[in-house]
C-alpha cells in the first residue's frame, strides 16, 4: 500500500467527503451533536475544477444542503493568513442571502451553518482561550447572551492541534479529532470503534491506491507551499523596509510594502490581497492605484 493522504489536505478532504454524501451526513452530525441529527444531504460543489487545484487563496470546500433545506460550509483549513475568519463570514452570509429569491417569504430562510476544521492554533491570546479549541459563533446579545437570534446564521470552529493536546471526552467528536490529526497512525486508529471514522480510514486507503487522486493531491500541495512562500517572501519583503522607517510608521508602511509586493506578481485579486495582509479591500485599491491604500 502507498503512503496514506492526508486528509488535511483540502483536495483529499473534498475527495473524502464530498464523493460520499452518508460520510459527510455522520461528519455533519458529530461536529455538532446538541443539534437535531440530518438524515441525508446534497452536495452542491461535489466537482473540482482543474484552476481550482492550483488557484491561490481558494479553499476546497463541500457545500452542502439537508432534507430541510439548511445548508453547511464544512472545510479544513491548514494555513492561516489575515482576516480569514471575514472571508468565512462572508461566506456565510453570501450562503444564507442566496437561498431566497426576490418576493419570497423571510419565513423560507433556513440556518446556513459554517463547519470549519482548523489544523493551527487560532485563540492564543488568554489561558482561557489556550484551554479551549471547540468554537461556536452566534448572533447574540452581549449583556445576555442567553438572548439570541437563533443559529440562523452560525460559525463553528474547531482547532484540531489544540483539541488534540487537550483531549476530549471519548466519544464521536475524540474520534474524528484522532483521525485527523494521528490518521498515519496505524495502532492509534486500530483502536476507534466510531463507525464512521473507520469508513473515513477505509476512503483514505481506496483514495491512496488511486494513482490519479495521489497526483492531485500532490498538485495540490505544491500550490500550497508556492502560495506560503509567495506571502513569506513579500512580507519578508515589507517588513525589512518597514524596519527601516521606524516601528510605528514602518509597520504599517511594511504591510503596505507587502500588498504592492503581491499586486507587482499579479496573481491575486484585491480582496485576497486584503485577506492576506489585512488591509482592507479600498486600501488594496488605493495602493494600485498608486496611492497611500490609508483610508
Amino acid at each position: 500500500m502507498s503512503e496514506l493522504l492526508d486528509p488535511t489536505n483540502d483536495y483529499v478532504f473534498k475527495r473524502l467527503f464530498a464523493d460520499a454524501p452518508d460520510l459527510l451526513v455522520d461528519l455533519i452530525n458529530d461536529l455538532r451533536p446538541d443539534l437535531p441529527d440530518i438524515a441525508s444531504v446534497e452536495v452542491l460543489n461535489p466537482n473540482i475544477e482543474a484552476s481550482e487545484l492550483t488557484g491561490k487563496y481558494i479553499i476546497l470546500d463541500v457545500l452542502a444542503r439537508d432534507g430541510e433545506g439548511h445548508c453547511y460550509n464544512v472545510e479544513v483549513q491548514v494555513r492561516r493568513y489575515g482576516a480569514w475568519h471575514k472571508r468565512g463570514l462572508f461566506y456565510l452570509a453570501r450562503t444564507l442571502g442566496s437561498q431566497l429569491s426576490a418576493g419570497e417569504d423571510y419565513q423560507e430562510l433556513r440556518a446556513t451553518v459554517g463547519l470549519h476544521l482548523l489544523d493551527f492554533d487560532l485563540f492564543t491570546a488568554t489561558n482561557a482561550e489556550r484551554q479551549q479549541a471547540i468554537w461556536r459563533f452566534e448572533m447574540r446579545d452581549e449583556r445576555q447572551p442567553s438572548i439570541s437570534l437563533g443559529n440562523i446564521l452560525q460559525m463553528n470552529l474547531i482547532e484540531l492541534n489544540k483539541a488534540d493536546r487537550l483531549g476530549l471526552p471519548e466519544g464521536p467528536l475524540c474520534a474524528w479529532i484522532t483521525f485527523f490529526k494521528h490518521w498515519q497512525e496505524e495502532l492509534t486508529m486500530a483502536n476507534i470503534a466510531h463507525e464512521p471514522v473507520k469508513k473515513a480510514m477505509s476512503r483514505i486507503r481506496e483514495l491512496s491506491a488511486d494513482e490519479e487522486a495521489r497526483r492531485l493531491a500532490f498538485v495540490r500541495e505544491r500550490a500550497l507551499r508556492d502560495e506560503v512562500s509567495l506571502l513569506n517572501d513579500a512580507k519578508r519583503e515589507g517588513l525589512e523596509e518597514g524596519e527601516k522607517l521606524g516601528l510605528n510608521k514602518g509597520e504599517r508602511l511594511g504591510v503596505e510594502k507587502t500588498a504592492r509586493n503581491l499586486i507587482t506578481l499579479g496573481v491575486l485579486s484585491d480582496e485576497q490581497i486584503a485577506e492576506a495582509t489585512g488591509l482592507t479591500v479600498a486600501d488594496v485599491e488605493g495602493l494600485r492605484g498608486g496611492g497611500t491604500g490609508t483610508h
